[in-house]
């Protein structure tokens, strides 16, 4: 069954919307045909509609389907910033939907068709022109005047025909409310499609701007300490050459000042780059929850307060929630997580556990596997630690953090 149902399952909110959204657009073409293209071949019998006026009528709108459908599609990948805008489609699909109901008035007129089937091809040719139309622009001032302006057409149409006028403003009333119907379901399902898909590229921005930040952060401490000591570097050294020149004494003075400054800032940038890979637990738990939550996930944090780690272990862990938070923002579509941490009692059994869990996970990766979690195995195997992840059914997907209790000694967790 899941083979059967991961084709969806392991799309992205977006494209399950994308997918929806092309699906009934498509279904729309048989709705045309079955619904307006059928009615001449099932009245031919009692309104004596000749079989090749039925035929034709059938034909033209099995045609005007299609390709409506295929305005639609293109239309749908400019929404999406696919394609360009399709506008010589658009106008070429406006120009033989135009004809077209022209020629059904034109039967109409001659009497091949009956008033009760003509007026029925002219409003689903427009309606479904209007639907398609309405979703090759982005302004709603522009989709409102679509339907009333194949109305005016319609109307005008029948009258230049010689045909009455009450029967042009039934035509005109008919095609202004199905197209006012379809222009409003078009319209609203276009700019549904557009804001999934930029929501979806905010969530992934939202991500690289994270990383984007603490890589600002660490470029930011490293100027800090090494801008003012290689200033006071450059300046004894200078200062040291001139001394040297002059055969003074001093020189070496300065030179030892140098080396000591040099080492100082090998020291505070090791203190840097410790801290920078260090992550403090009970931070990286506070800071997931605020970042799922505020992503729209509904985050809980289970955590045993007042347990004792040591430092070592604290960082390993520390860096498991965060490149499991990272994971969840990047990777699916998860609307729940979990994130549990049990400690055995204060003894050298038992083992310390982290669970991060979440929903909404494709059951086959959409990419390469990255260096992520293979970075935290070497963290923890220091630790003599393990590290499990995968999914494990339901689109759900987990990643399990194993520490032996001997580790657990040193500093308290606080969650």
């Amino acid at each position: 069954m899941s083979k059967l149902t991961g084709w969806w399952k392991n799309r992205s909110t977006a494209a399950k919307v994308e997918l929806y959204t092309r699906g009934s657009f498509h279904f729309f073409a048989v709705i045309e045909i079955f619904s307006f293209g059928l009615a001449p071949m099932a009245a031919a019998p009692k309104e004596g509609i000749s079989q090749p006026v039925a035929v034709g009528a059938l034909v033209v709108a099995v045609l005007h389907s299609l390709a409506t459908a295929f305005l639609s599609s293109r239309a749908l990948d400019w929404q999406v910033g696919a394609r360009e805008r399709p506008v010589r489609l658009a106008v070429a699909t406006t120009i033989a939907t135009a004809l077209a109901c022209l020629a059904v008035m034109l039967l109409r007129k001659t009497g091949h068709l009956p008033e009760a089937v003509a007026p029925s091809l002219v409003v689903g040719l427009a309606c479904f022109s209007c639907g398609s139309l309405v979703l090759c622009m982005n302004r709603v001032r522009q989709m409102w005047r679509v339907s009333p302006a194949w109305a005016l057409g319609a109307g005008t149409g029948v009258l230049a025909l010689g045909l009455p006028a009450g029967e042009a403003a039934g035509y005109a009333v008919a095609v202004l409310v199905a197209g006012l119907f379809m222009s409003l379901a078009c319209g609203f399902s276009g700019w549904l499609l557009r804001m999934v898909h930029e929501l979806e590229r905010a969530r992934e921005l939202q991500a690289q701007l994270a990383v984007a930040e603490e890589r600002l952060r660490f470029g930011r401490d490293l100027h800090d300490v090494m801008g003012r000591n290689l200033a006071v570097i450059a300046l004894k050294s200078e200062l040291a050459v001139q001394l040297a020149r002059r055969e003074r004494p001093e020189a070496v003075t300065q030179m030892i000042e140098v080396q000591r400054i040099a080492r100082e800032s090998q020291r505070e940038v090791r203190d840097v780059v410790r801290g920078y890979r260090e992550a403090d637990l009970g931070a990286e738990l506070e800071g997931a929850r605020g970042v799922l939550t505020a992503a729209g996930m509904d985050c809980r944090v289970e955590a045993e307060p007042g347990r004792t780690l040591r430092p070592e272990v604290q960082s390993a862990l520390g860096w498991v929630v965060r490149e499991a938070t990272t994971n969840v923002l990047r990777h699916g579509d998860a609307r729940t997580c979990v994130i549990r941490l049990t400690a055995p009692e204060e003894t050298e059994e038992g083992e310390l556990t982290l669970v991060v869990e979440n929903d909404g996970a494709p059951e086959v990766p959409a990419g390469p596997p990255g260096s992520g979690l293979a970075g935290l195995r070497e963290r923890l195997a220091v630790l003599d630690g393990t590290l499990e992840a995968g999914p494990v059914g339901d689109g759900r997907f987990r990643l399990r953090a194993r520490i032996p209790g001997r580790q657990l000694r040193g500093l308290e967790v606080r969650a």
